[in-house]
């Protein structure tokens, strides 16, 4: 009896072929299934958790009552935070404030004074500043806050229970 026929199979019964794809099939469900690799976590296990707090400009946020704004926030209101239209995990407010809207009016003598903007709908148009903190890991590459990066410059969105919106980080610390 001859080990391969001139059909190509093993013994007459099971071709090279599909012997061969079977044994890739295989080697591909053990490496998915006993060494699946990191966790998909960008954080590092062994990273320590530090509070780290985030500084947000919000532009363009239309308020019919601006004060109602920085009193929400006043009191560590919890939010959830998404960066790159990925939930990143709750975290609380620690302050908001809203920053004056002034526009460049030039003087007489040639220089130029930043004075309140007087047109009436800019009035329900806001810039604010809000900080928020939460746990998160330092690492190598920068701040990771719940499971996303969190860099200056990074979009980022802010879902409380009366408000969502979204603004730029800029500014990231972590407190000792």
């Amino acid at each position: 009896m001859k080990i391969l026929d001139d059909r190509g199979r093993l013994f007459s019964k099971v071709s090279i072929l599909d012997l061969g794809a079977g044994l890739v099939i295989l080697l591909v469900i053990i490496g998915i299934f006993f060494y699946p690799g990191s966790s998909g976590s960008i954080a590092k296990i062994n990273a320590q958790t530090k509070q780290i707090e985030v500084d947000i400009l919000v532009r363009g946020l239309g308020l019919s009552q601006p004060e109602s704004f920085e009193q929400h926030f006043s009191k560590n209101t919890q939010a959830n935070i998404i960066v790159r239209n990925q939930p990143a995990g709750g975290v609380s407010v620690s302050a908001a404030k809203i920053l004056p809207r002034t526009v460049s009016v030039p003087q007489p003598d040639g220089s130029v004074k930043a004075l309140p903007d007087p047109r009436p709908e800019v009035h329900l148009i806001k810039d604010a500043i809000v900080t928020v903190k939460g746990d998160g890991q330092i690492t190598a590459d920068g701040a990771v806050l719940g499971s996303q990066k969190i860099k200056i410059g990074s979009q980022i969105e802010v879902d409380s229970l009366d408000y969502h919106f979204r603004g730029n980080v800029m500014g990231v610390r972590k407190e000792e």
